[in-house]
């Protein structure tokens, strides 16, 4: 008979994950009682499920237990079983192929590290998932007659959608008193979705984390429950697939996807502004996953109430849950960014070097994120990982990332002062009391360029202008779209002091 290519039997996969006792009970005495079945089979291990082992298996976790936050620990680490020792690895099972993923990625020193401090010598691990087969051997010879093997019942594991990023984890978010809020917020609707905080509403500037803890969300989520039917997606694409169910006459499909979810997380949720189609799926959409307590989370660059030609019935739902704001970060928080990037991606980074990122790239978390990738790699290509970064070599590497933070610093006090030149006013009218009627609309056009150019909150506008209440701000900004709606004059006026303010920065 001529060589067959057999797929291995359910215990032979059992041996190529570790579960060695269930291998001796099983396959291995059908190999050894027929010489013809020849199988690709890995070494025994040393100790297999030994005492050594699970011993040294307890201990780490006891330090591990010790080291993290309890919720951290119990997440990840507390179903994770011994299966033996080969060699110098510490064989371990976690409970689902997610698990294998997340600790993999996000654990591998540390767990490396307290292995080996744990067993006094090196030492690392191999962590595997119990449905983890290999390729199928090759089987030489007749087959032997035997009963059925019982085939393992593969365990519900959680599948990571293509557009959530697994690094984006809670765990990998630096928490700062600007974004403390969002992010009990999410952590909040992570473990108990649908009860609490229905829906989730964060706003922010771009790059400052909303994404982020979207994506976190939905990683923690899909951890606890496997089987969570989780839906992430930009309103853009809501909007491209509510038109294209439309031309196809395929609205029950599209219904379907978005409405029998158990979370549904949308990015930019801004982006619906103006499209009253849209808005009406939408509205629709969101009282059919809210009445059945399925969890939304929605992120925007502003309040719901601050969306031009958003709806009022759509305003007023995404205020029935919790509204979180995330704010610039502050230089304290950036240099807590960099030191965690910079300690992830494997690059050391003097003290000197982190503080003159910190204080040249202040605009959002994305810009230094992307700072530490392009010193990486420029550390990787130019000298093997091995010569020092210096605050000369990050300006050189950067500077064109430096050379377009400096241009974007744009002030409140730089603003007030293009629009009172523009009005032929003095520069203190624009934080004076008076309100006549030319000062009164100069100042609202001052306002609604600072929300538009400088991506500062509301608050922070509203304090620049020596006013109590940021409702002004609001206020001053859909004066001045109803105007530019209904007077092309001032649009013009906007659009000419927009250019003359980011075209000659400060």
């Amino acid at each position: 008979m001529q060589n067959t290519g057999l797929h291995r039997p359910a215990s032979a996969a059992r041996v190529a994950r570790g579960d060695w006792t269930s291998w001796a009970s099983t396959g291995l005495e059908a190999a050894v009682n027929n010489s013809t079945l020849a199988l690709d089979l890995p070494p025994v291990p040393e100790a297999a499920n030994s005492s050594a082992a699970q011993a040294l298996w307890r201990t780490v976790r006891d330090e591990l237990r010790k080291t993290l936050p309890q919720g951290e620990y119990q997440n990840w680490f507390e179903q994770i079983t011994c299966c033996g020792i080969q060699e110098n690895r510490l064989l371990l099972l976690a409970n689902s192929d997610f698990a294998e993923l997340w600790v993999n990625r996000n654990y591998q020193d540390l767990l490396a590290r307290q292995i080996t401090l744990a067993a006094g010598r090196n030492m690392t691990f191999h962590l595997n998932a119990p449905a983890a087969v290999p390729a199928a051997p090759t089987v030489s010879g007749p087959l032997p007659a035997a009963s059925p093997v019982p085939v393992l019942r593969r365990q519900e594991t959680a599948v990571l959608p293509a557009a959530i990023n697994a690094d984006n984890t809670f765990e990998n978010f630096i928490v700062a008193p600007e974004n403390a809020m969002a992010h009990a917020a999410s952590l909040a609707v992570a473990s108990d979705p649908g009860r609490v905080h229905n829906p989730l509403f964060i706003y922010g500037a771009t790059g400052l984390g909303k994404t982020h803890l979207l994506h976190a969300i939905a990683i923690a989520v899909m951890h606890r429950s496997p089987r969570a039917r989780i839906l992430y997606v930009t309103s853009e694409a809501f909007t491209n697939d509510y038109i294209n169910a439309v031309t196809e006459k395929a609205l029950p499909a599209f219904r379907r996807r978005y409405r029998e979810t158990d979370v549904l997380l949308i990015d930019d949720i801004h982006f619906l502004a103006d499209k009253e189609r849209t808005q009406e799926e939408f509205f629709h959409t969101f009282n059919d996953l809210h009445n059945y307590r399925k969890q939304i989370i929605l992120t925007s660059d502003r309040p719901a109430r601050e969306i031009a030609k958003l709806e009022e019935r759509l305003v007023s739902r995404f205020s029935w849950g919790m509204t979180a704001d995330i704010g610039a970060p502050r230089l304290e928080t950036r240099i807590a960014i960099l030191r965690k990037k910079a300690a992830s991606s494997g690059i050391e980074l003097d003290a000197s070097v982190i503080l003159f990122l910190a204080e040249r790239i202040a605009r959002n978390v994305r810009n230094l994120e992307g700072a530490i990738h392009r010193l990486q790699g420029y550390q990787r290509v130019n000298s093997n990982g091995l010569a020092p970064i210096t605050i000369e070599t990050a300006g050189r590497v950067l500077h064109d990332l430096l050379l377009e933070e400096v241009k974007n610093q744009i002030t409140p006090e730089f603003i007030q002062t293009k629009v009172a030149e523009y009005y032929r006013l003095p520069q203190s009218d624009m934080k004076a009391e008076k309100r006549t009627a030319q000062v009164a609309f100069a100042r609202q056009v001052a306002m609604y360029l600072c929300a538009q150019i400088t991506g500062m909150t509301r608050k922070a506008i509203a304090e620049a202008f020596c006013k109590k209440d940021h409702g002004t701000v609001i206020h001053a900004c859909k004066t001045v779209e109803a105007q530019m709606e209904v007077k092309p004059d001032t649009r013009r006026v906007v659009d000419y002091l927009t250019a003359q303010i980011t075209n000659q920065r400060p």
